[in-house]
């Protein structure tokens, strides 16, 4: 009877310690997942503002352009990701300035609604024993033109949205 108990008290404990175990699994598996993806995106406007991106691909070059098709003048911006092995310089308009704090390209001019910018073209520059797919990722921001109290236009890029409504209401 005596072995009969041990036995028991063996298997309640090794049942115990794995179905402890099996709650944390989850968690390690958390822990040890190293790819995340993801896609899809959600267009967010405030006020009237919106801007849509043109780009072309010629000869290893992205022509960049942006046109104004909301309802009020804006600023805009555009930054080009890409792989740390790709490099990337760029030419084209003078309107367009790299900012050295935030590594945005923004354009000087106000943007009229319905009009387009000058284009920012952007060189791809791959390694001759470069052999890997890559993808260069442009991403455009635009923001409506504000004014001091004195009349001058300026852009706040800091500017937040409030995504807890439908309408996506500035706050």
């Amino acid at each position: 009877m005596k072995k009969i108990m041990k036995n028991k008290t063996f298997w309640l404990a090794a049942a115990a310690i794995v179905l402890a175990g099996g709650i944390q699994v989850q968690d390690i598996l958390a822990y040890f997942t190293t790819h995340v993806e993801a896609q899809g995106g959600y267009e967010v406007q405030i006020e009237g503002g919106s801007s849509v991106i043109e780009e072309e691909v010629k000869n290893m070059t992205k022509y960049i352009s942006l046109t104004n098709n909301g309802d009020c003048d804006c600023y805009v911006r555009v930054k080009v990701f890409s792989g740390s092995q790709v490099d990337i310089s760029y030419s084209g308009s003078t309107k367009w300035s790299q900012s050295k704090s935030d590594g945005y390209w923004y354009y000087s001019d106000i943007l009229p609604a319905g009009s387009k910018t000058q284009t920012l073209e952007a060189k791809i520059n791959v390694p001759k024993e470069f052999t890997d797919s890559f993808d260069v990722i442009v991403v455009q921001e635009c923001t409506p033109v504000l004014y001091k109290t004195d009349g001058s236009p300026y852009a706040d890029w800091e500017r937040q949205v409030d995504t807890t409504t439908d309408i996506g209401t500035a706050r």
